[in-house]
Order: structure tokens, then sequence, then C-alpha cells
């Protein structure tokens, strides 16, 4: 589709898929029902939306098919792609995890010196362990790693682990972290040479940003006595200066600020001590700040 619009690549199915397109949605973005369809384009804004399997984006990107993409860092390191980390995204988080049988406990990684570990990740594996100096034998395995040890086939296992629910239920148990992954924008190395396409992913990583700022945060409206006024801006974690106007009591205010989302329940007990009353956190929807 030689249309001049920006080309990003999302996983069609799978832990990223719905996220990415929300993500999208929040920037903004009109995007329609793409049932099975493998290229969509969003009604409001230049982009196509190239919908591949996970494995296969860093190479689309890599050979400028797709322009960006949203996959997991897992995968770009495995694929060894020729990309650029344009932006982490704060969802899909996961980890790869040496892991092995439930009877056994692994303290230190040289332990793993001589036995076999049956991984999908063989690439991120060999990396973890020339950097930790371990000579183990490395057997690549395309799916179901967990059953590799019950088979025979292995000693251990490497692979994403996000709940550990698949690992107790063929009596495995997590030694270790090999690598922390999360879902990133990437992008080809040589879009700024198309000055266009290049500006409109410039104004898609704003409102990406903005989206991500926003889901990070929320807007604290409280009351406040005037006198206990500097008491709460003590306590507040605040982005920057809250926002303070009068109410119709005279000897009361109206405080607003943007806190980080983690932090209301730390802090709600002390705002109330502080003087504060009628609290309200109210989530936001974008973000530039």
């Amino acid at each position: 589709m030689a249309n001049g619009n920006l080309k990003l690549a999302i996983q069609k199915s799978g832990r990223l898929s719905e996220k990415s397109l929300q993500l999208l949605r929040t920037c903004g973005l009109d995007i329609e029902n793409y049932s099975n369809r493998l290229i969509v384009t969003t009604r409001n804004y230049e982009l196509d939306l190239l919908f591949l399997r996970d494995d296969d984006i860093p190479e689309y990107v890599q050979d400028g098919v797709a322009d960006v993409g949203i996959v997991g860092e897992d995968v770009v390191i495995e694929k060894e792609a020729d990309v650029e980390m344009i932006k982490k995204l704060g969802f899909g988080k996961c980890r790869l995890m040496l892991a092995g049988p439930e009877n056994e406990d692994i303290k230190e990684i040289q332990e793993i010196n001589g036995k076999r570990v049956a991984t999908s990740y063989p690439k991120i594996l060999a990396n973890y362990f020339r950097d930790n100096k371990i000579q183990a034998k490395i057997i690549q395995i395309s799916g179901s790693v967990e059953i590799a040890p019950s088979l025979g086939v292995a000693d251990y296992i490497c692979d994403i682990v996000s709940t550990g629910n698949t690992l107790k239920l063929n009596k495995l148990k997590k030694y270790m972290t090999v690598f922390d992954s999360e879902a990133v924008l990437i992008g080809n190395k040589n879009i700024e040479k198309d000055s266009d396409k290049y500006s409109k992913l410039k104004n898609l990583i704003v409102r990406i940003e903005s989206a991500l700022n926003a889901k990070n945060s929320k807007y604290l409206m409280m009351n406040v006595p005037k006198d206990s006024l500097e008491r709460v801006r003590e306590v507040l974690p605040s982005l920057k200066s809250p926002t303070i106007l009068p109410l119709a009591d005279e000897s009361m205010l109206a405080v607003h600020a943007v806190i980080p989302s983690d932090m209301f329940w730390e802090i709600q007990k002390d705002l109330h001590e502080a003087g504060a009353s009628g609290l309200l956190l109210v989530p936001i929807e974008n973000m530039i700040l």
C-alpha cells in the first residue's frame, strides 16, 4: 500500500494485541473492527495497521515493510533485529526465567553448569550464559517448553513467566530471572529519510507519551481549610504545583493536583490528618507534559 501512510505493525492475536489496540484508541485513533483483515487504515490519521505474528514484526520493521511496530522486547532481542527501540510502553510485562523441578532448589547460576536447558529463546539464553560464564547445553524447543523436564529432554527450562501457574501445573518452580520484557515501540532505522512519514511518527509518539503519562497519573480533587493548606501541600506528591481555588465557604479552598496513580492509597490517610476532606480521584485520558 504505497499511499504515503505511516505503517504500524501490531500482533494479530495474543497477549499484546488487545492492549496495543487499546493504547492506540486512547491516542485518539479511530480504528474500525478489523476482523480477519491483515491491513486496516485508521479513519482519522494517516496510519495503516498491519496485523502480523509477533515473531514476524521485528523483521518487517527492519526491512521497511512496516515503518514501526509494537512487539515484546524479548522478541526483538531474540530475533536480533536491526531496528531502533523507540519507547517502552509499560504493558505486556513478563520475565524470561530459569525454572526446574519443584523438588530442587537452585540458588546460584553456577549450579546450571553441565546441565541441559530447554528454551524457545536460545539467543537470549546463550547471551545470559556467556555473561555469567556458564557452560550448559541449550536445547531449542518451539513450544510446550514446560514439559521438557518430565520427558527427560532437559534438566531445566528457560521460558516466559507471567503468573507462574503453568509451571505449577507441570510441577516446576521459578529459579532466577534471565530477562525482563515488556511491549516496546520499534522503528525502522531509515525512517528519518522520509520527512513526511517521520513527521507523522513524531506526532504519533507525542500521542503515545500523553496516553502513557495519563495512565500513570490521576487527578485528585479535595477540600482543604485555609489554615491547613501548607500541611496538605507538604503531603502531595504533585507533578507540579497544585491548583488552588476559592469555595463558597471562605474558610475553605479547593485543591486540585495530578499525582502518580500508585501514590493515592499511601497518602490518603496523611491528607485526611492534614485537614483535607471530600477527596475525589479521577482518571486522566491524555496528558502532555
